[in-house]
């Protein structure tokens, strides 16, 4: 990922969020400080729309919280939040905290019947906001609504009616990110009441009775609490954008900034890539009679000028012919998509340039995707369907197709395409790399140039590598300390290079050695702190929603001048793995095996994927690793998130852009990182992907 794709992803996301508002409000409602809909310490029962992503930036009294909210499903929202909290340990000592919340709503608004939800705040991280709670929500008139609630923890902290689950256990805070369940729903429980008027479609006024007493805050600085009445408003900016200013505690004032998007709805929706070829109908029998009657198969010299035809139509539409065989009847055509970020889309225009240059007779079309040189899926069509349904259904068409292991069918030899292999490229672009939500600084970053290169020898045998130099940055001033035997903790010492680095360097072997079986081998410099060799298999068949695989890994730790010298650490690690396809976007994943510190336990992952390439991934890490009481290694956990850049500038390409927000130093629970695991190389060819996205195949 580099830097032109970071800068367009941000101004067109910038750009979106800020164009003309509709009637509509901004989505999911009024934001509280915590990222959800509500007044500014209380929640409410409503939740942001399926799917959305919603992010708030609040600064005032006591501090910051920067919280990203997702709604993960209909009912269900995370949020992961990065705070600042002033004056924690001492004056002018504060704590750097991430921490997660759940909103769980359990019931709708159905007449007299308020909407009813519960909530967990602070589960996971270091319980500085921790708290519970019990909401309804009732819309009184179309512009006004009240929430009641009875709040635990640090919502139970002012005016408390009593302890009905039984007393709480302390320490209220600790240090680590453990999940802080003993202390759900227990110790004092206090009422609180929020008020929300839409004056106008950009104007809300908020006001509210907190029943957080702000305890921890008063006793260590000069924090003035003087009342648990907070009043507010909520200023709309755009149709996904807005700004929020609040008196406090009635003494302070703070004020916040939200921002709504739904990934379903990118900033060009119809999309700005090139209109497709049309489909090309064969002539009538009478015209072209040796045509329909398949007697040019016979002639030596048409099929490479087929071939040739069908690889420069291609090629003109962003993919790769690496081979062909072409029958009187059948064709089959072995297809690199390096443009469009659905396979179903990129099917589909291959379809369509296989009807402009075959002859009549050639009616079965099997169309085979092909990843790192491996054969993935074939898609067989009748030539005759893509004829009729060009402006049809295309779930017709589908009905009619056949997806199987690109193993399990021929259409005779298969001719490699002339001047494919060897295959040389490279890219020569600017470069950024950001440390975002770090316990002791919340943004750094550093900016340079970066050289990429890829010789692929043959189909699967690739050498490629990389090398970077920083030009500006700060990322050098990190004070992270490294644990006492550091695995990834000492990551700022490979950030301190300045000097030209190699990040990686590795020889690659990708193959299908049977029906349903990938496999991989990597050789040398794998990633920036490790190096080795690293092999994985994966059985996952083309119709299934289940994948096993299997990975070991041999490295050694790499010098900090990230060139060809290594440290004394050397590690074997290793993982068997199980995914599944849950449906509706969902996958989930457990890993099982030895981290890079030489713990043994497990990740647990659960992704939500959008048809047109967003990803957001939540994950738990489970391992042996000692509590040394500075930080819980044992219990590794974040989100991971990948934007397509496609999104953000309505252009097709494969370009995405990913980041990690992790929740400890990860030392324990850390794995390797290397390039073209098989799971996500081979899945997006396979049925479920396809069947999603076969919307898509006309476009």
């Amino acid at each position: 990922m580099n830097a032109r794709h970071i800068f367009a992803a941000t101004i067109s996301v910038s750009l979106f969020a800020l164009q003309a508002a509709s009637a509509d409000q901004l989505l999911g409602g009024s934001r509280n400080s915590f990222g959800l809909p509500g007044g500014f310490d209380t929640p409410s029962a409503y939740s942001l729309p399926d799917g959305v992503i919603g992010g708030s930036t609040f600064f005032g009294a006591g501090g910051q919280r920067h919280s990203f909210a997702f709604q993960m499903a209909p009912r269900l929202t995370a949020v992961f939040r990065y705070s600042k909290v002033d004056d924690f340990y001492a004056p002018g000592d504060a704590l750097y905290d991430r921490s997660v919340d759940l909103h769980l709503k359990l019931l709708d608004e159905s007449g007299w019947r308020p909407a009813l939800a519960v909530g967990v705040r602070d589960f996971i991280g270091s319980g500085a906001y921790a708290s519970e709670y019990i909401v309804a929500t009732k819309t009184v008139t179309p512009t006004l609504s009240i929430s009641a609630g009875l709040g635990w923890g640090r919502l139970g902290s002012s005016n408390a009616i009593g302890a009905p689950f039984g007393d709480r256990p302390t320490p209220s805070v600790v240090s680590g990110s453990p999940i802080n369940y003993d202390r759900w729903f227990r110790g004092d429980a206090a009422p609180f009441l929020g008020v929300n008027w839409q004056v106008n479609d950009k104007l809300t006024l908020k006001a509210e009775y907190s029943s957080d007493g702000y305890v921890d805050e008063v006793a260590r600085a000069s924090f003035d609490h003087a009342s648990p009445l907070n009043i507010g408003l909520d200023y709309r900016i755009g149709a996904w954008s807005s700004i929020s200013a609040w008196y406090l505690y009635g003494s302070e004032i703070g004020v916040q900034f939200n921002l709504a998007i739904d990934p379903r709805k990118p900033p060009f929706p119809s999309g700005i890539e090139k209109t497709p070829l049309p489909v090309a109908p064969r002539p009538a029998r009478s015209a072209d009679p040796v045509g329909w009657s398949g007697e040019w198969a016979a002639e030596a010299q048409v099929h490479p000028a087929v071939q040739a035809e069908v690889a420069k139509a291609l090629a003109a539409d962003g993919m790769l012919l690496e081979s062909m065989a072409l029958s009187a009847t059948s064709v089959e055509v072995r297809v690199r998509n390096q443009t469009y970020p659905s396979q179903a889309q990129a099917l589909g225009h291959i379809a369509r340039v296989l009807t402009r240059a075959l002859p009549p007779s050639v009616e079965n079309l099997v169309l085979t995707s092909v990843a790192n040189g491996m054969p993935i899926s074939a898609v067989t069509l009748r030539r005759s369907d893509i004829e009729a349904l060009e402006n049809g259904n295309s779930a017709l068409l589908l009905q009619n197709a056949s997806i199987t292991d690109a193993l399990a069918v021929s259409a005779g030899p298969l001719r490699p395409t002339e001047g494919v292999f060897p295959r040389f490229q490279w890219a020569l672009t600017p470069y950024v790399e950001a440390s975002l939500f770090d316990a002791d600084d919340p943004f750094l970053a550093d900016v340079g140039i970066a050289a990429s290169a890829r010789y692929e020898f043959a189909p699967g045998l690739v050498l490629a590598g990389s090398v970077r130099q920083k030009v500006i940055g700060n990322l050098d001033q990190s004070t992270r300390v490294a644990g006492t035997d550091p695995v990834r903790s000492d990551l700022v010492d490979y950030q301190r290079n300045g000097n030209l680095t190699i990040p990686s360097l590795t020889l690659s072997w990708y193959s299908r050695p049977a029906e349903n079986v990938y496999t991989r081998v990597s050789f040398g410099l794998l990633e920036r702190m490790f190096g080795g060799i690293s092999g994985e298999v994966l059985w996952k068949p083309v119709d299934s929603r289940l994948a096993l695989g299997v990975e070991m890994n041999y490295v050694q730790k790499r010098d900090y001048d990230q060139r060809f010298s290594f440290l004394d650490y050397k590690v074997a690690t290793g993982h068997v793995s199980a995914y599944y396809d849950i449906g509706g976007g969902y996958t989930g994943q457990i890993d099982v095996g030895r981290y890079l510190a030489g713990d043994l336990g497990a990740t647990l992952s659960l992704t939500r994927e959008f048809a047109n390439g967003w990803r957001i991934a939540a994950y738990a890490t489970f391992t042996d690793w000692p509590d040394t009481g500075l930080d819980d290694d044992s219990f590794v956990k974040g989100i991971r998130l990948t934007i397509p850049i496609a999104w953000t500038t309505g252009k097709p390409t494969i370009a995405s852009f990913s980041n990690t927000f992790g929740m400890s130093s990860d030392d324990g629970g850390a794995r390797l990182s290397v390039d073209g695991r098989l799971y996500n190389t081979v899945r997006k060819s396979h049925v479920g992907e396809l069947y999603d996205n076969w919307g898509r195949f006309w476009r």
